[in-house]
């Protein structure tokens, strides 16, 4: 094989293939202790913002995009709801600091996005990429621990599946 037969490959295996981490976290993990940049390019904590009450971390692979828009509408719509339960919410995806400022303010989402360029948080989470994109994806923590995960997240059904667990964990 040649030497740019060899480079070509390398390049796309690393483009096409999912990030080499271990599984998604499991149910009774601890919240990662990860910080990272929101829309308004101020450090979030995890570990603090979970550390009491419920807390929804979900995944979306771009923000501003046909499902992912559904899913944080759907959050969105459901946020007063949410938040009677002690629900927070914080939406992950790779999209710089400026794209998530611009979808919270187009679609007016009343949580935090966090702008994952470095993919610190999908590392930390075992959420898998694709293309440079983490994949659909929502994991909720009660006073810091994994409660409930759902690895094939739902877009316009997402807020109605956190109430129900919520709801079913009271």
């Amino acid at each position: 094989m040649s030497q740019i037969s060899r480079i070509l490959t390398s390049i796309a295996t690393g483009i096409f293939a999912s990030n080499a981490v271990a599984g998604p976290l499991a149910e009774g993990a601890a919240l990662p202790s990860i910080s990272q940049k929101n829309q308004e390019n101020q450090s979030i904590k995890l570990a603090e913002a979970g550390a009491t009450g419920y807390l929804l971390v979900y995944f979306y692979p771009k923000s501003d995009t046909p499902g992912c828009t559904k899913q944080a509408c759907s959050l969105r719509d459901s946020y007063a709801a949410l938040t009677e339960k002690g629900v927070k919410i914080l939406g992950v995806s790779t999209d710089s600091v400026k794209a998530q400022k611009a979808f919270k303010d187009k679609y007016k989402l009343p949580f935090d996005l966090l702008a994952d360029e470095d993919g610190a948080v999908v590392t930390a989470f075992g959420v898998p990429k694709t293309l440079g994109f983490a994949k659909r994806q929502a994991f909720l923590f009660k006073d810091g621990k994994l409660v409930w995960r759902d690895l094939s997240a739902a877009t316009e059904q997402q807020a109605a599946d956190v109430l129900k667990v919520v709801s079913a964990k009271a």
